[in-house]
C-alpha cells in the first residue's frame, strides 16, 4: 500500500492550488485522500516571494486573499495615446504568493501532509510511484503515492521551433504624496525603447494612492542584467511622471514563451502540472488562470475516481495562433509595439482579454486577427501550416545552461 494517495511536488502556484482543491475534495468524499505537499527547504530551490496577476470574472475562489483588484485598465501606445476602458466582464487581480501559501497551509486540512524535502528522483510503478528525496539534515527519504504531480520546471528546455522569454523586473514604490489611482491600472505602456526583435513595455499597478508595482517587461531571446533592468525602470518611472519615490521591494523573473509541446503525463502514475505541464499561455506568459483550470480538472477526476490526467488548459487553435504570433515576433516580421497597439486600439478590451484567456468564440478571434498586421501574420501562418503538414518537427532543444526561472505572472 502506498504512503499517500497523491504527492504534489513544489509549493508554487500549481502545487498550492492543487493542494487547496484536494483539501476541498476531501470535504466532499466519504473516503478522504491522503495528500503529501512536498516543498524544498528554504534555499536555492525555493522560489522567492512574488505576485501573481490574472484576470477573471468577479467572485473568484481567491478573492478573499487579493492584494489588489482593478476594473479599469489602460494601454498606452508608442506615441502616448491612452486607450482606457473597463475590463468588463473581467477584473484584473493581484495575489501575493506568501498570502496563498499561508492560507493553503493553514486550511488544507489534516489529510494534507506538508513535507519539507529536496526531491532527487521519481520512479514509476504499476501500483504506485516512488519519490526519493533528502531531508533538511541530509538523510535519505523515500515516499510512495498512487499519483504524483510534479510542478518543477523541466531540467532542460523542451524541443521548440520558437523560443522567446518574457523577462521582467518590478519595483514596489512608495511616494511621499498621492501619485496613483488605485481604481485603475496601466496594463501595457509601449513608450519604452523597443528591441530589434520582440517587444518591451512598462506597466503600473497601483495598490494605494501612494504605493504601486511598477514593472518593465520584454519579450525577447535573452534576459537583461539587473542593472540594465534598473536603468529601464528608472527611465520608465520618469516617463510616467513618478517623481520622488522609495523602492521598498523588487521582483524579477523569466517566463518561457514557446511553442514546445509539454506533455502532462510522463508515466503511468507520474504527471506534470503548472508551467511544466503547459499551463502558461505562450503568447502572454500568464500562468495563474491555466493553473486553476488544470487543478480543477485533476481534483474533479480524483473525486470521481478517474485517472487524473491533467489537461493542457489551452485549446489547440489558441496554441497554434500563439505559435504563429511568437514566430512573427521572433523573425522580426511583426513589430511588437505595432501588433499590440492595433490589437487593443481596434478591439474592445474585454474581447481582447477573453481571447488571451481562451474564452472567446472562433468568429470573434478571426475578426480580431484581421485587425493585426495581416500580411506578415498571413505569411507566418502559411509557414506554420507548411511545417505542420510537412511534418517538420520542432528544433532540437539546447542542452547547455539551466532552465529559465519561472516568474510572477
Amino acid at each position: 500500500m502506498a504512503d499517500y494517495d497523491v504527492a504534489i511536488i513544489g509549493g508554487g502556484a500549481a502545487g498550492l492550488t492543487l493542494a487547496h482543491l484536494l483539501g476541498r475534495v476531501n470535504e466532499r468524499r466519504g473516503v478522504p485522500l491522503d495528500v503529501a505537499l512536498v516543498e524544498a527547504p528554504p534555499g536555492p530551490h525555493t522560489p522567492p516571494p512574488r505576485t501573481w496577476c490574472f484576470w477573471e470574472r468577479d467572485g473568484g475562489p481567491w478573492d478573499a486573499l487579493l492584494a489588489a483588484r482593478w476594473e479599469n485598465l489602460a494601454v498606452v501606445d508608442g506615441e502616448g495615446t491612452v486607450m482606457a476602458s473597463p475590463a468588463d466582464p473581467y477584473v484584473y487581480k493581484m495575489l501575493r504568493s506568501a498570502d496563498v501559501a499561508e492560507h493553503v497551509r493553514r486550511h488544507s486540512g489534516r489529510h494534507v501532509d506538508q513535507r519539507t524535502l529536496c526531491v532527487t528522483g521519481l520512479a514509476d510503478g504499476p501500483d504506485h510511484a516512488t519519490v526519493t528525496a533528502s531531508a533538511p539534515d541530509g538523510s535519505p527519504v523515500a515516499l510512495t503515492a498512487r499519483w504524483v504531480f510534479d510542478s518543477r520546471p523541466p531540467s532542460r528546455p523542451l524541443p521548440a521551433r520558437t523560443r522567446l522569454l518574457q523577462h521582467f523586473r518590478g519595483w514596489f514604490v512608495r511616494t511621499p504624496e498621492d501619485a496613483f489611482d488605485p481604481a485603475a491600472a496601466v496594463l501595457m505602456d509601449l513608450r519604452t525603447p523597443q528591441p530589434a526583435h520582440g517587444v518591451s513595455f512598462g506597466y503600473v499597478l497601483p495598490l494605494t494612492r501612494r504605493t504601486a508595482l511598477v514593472e518593465y517587461t520584454e519579450f525577447g531571446r535573452a534576459p537583461l542584467t539587473t542593472p540594465a533592468y534598473d536603468r529601464a525602470l528608472a527611465h520608465y518611472c520618469e516617463l510616467v511622471g513618478i517623481g520622488e519615490m522609495e523602492v521598498t521591494a523588487a521582483e524579477q523573473g523569466v517566463i518561457p514563451m514557446t511553442d514546445a509541446r509539454m506533455p502532462t503525463r510522463t508515466g503511468r502514475r507520474l504527471f506534470r502540472v503548472g508551467a511544466a505541464g503547459g499551463a502558461t499561455r505562450p503568447a502572454t506568459g500568464y500562468t495563474f488562470s491555466g493553473v486553476g483550470r488544470q487543478a480543477r480538472a485533476v481534483a474533479d477526476a480524483l473525486a470521481a475516481g478517474r485517472v487524473p490526467v491533467p489537461p493542457v488548459p489551452h485549446r489547440r487553435r489558441h496554441l497554434a495562433m500563439d505559435a504563429v504570433m511568437l514566430r512573427a515576433l521572433d523573425t522580426g516580421r511583426v513589430h511588437g509595439a505595432e501588433f499590440f497597439t492595433r490589437l487593443f486600439a481596434r478591439n474592445r478590451l474585454g474581447e481582447v482579454l477573453a481571447f488571451l484567456d481562451g474564452d472567446s468564440p472562433l468568429h470573434r478571434e478571426l475578426a480580431m486577427g484581421l485587425t493585426t498586421p495581416v500580411g506578415p501574420m498571413s505569411l507566418t501562418t502559411a509557414e506554420h501550416l507548411w511545417r505542420t503538414v510537412a511534418g517538420a518537427g520542432p528544433a532540437t532543444a539546447p542542452t547547455a545552461g539551466p532552465p529559465p526561472r519561472r516568474g510572477a505572472r
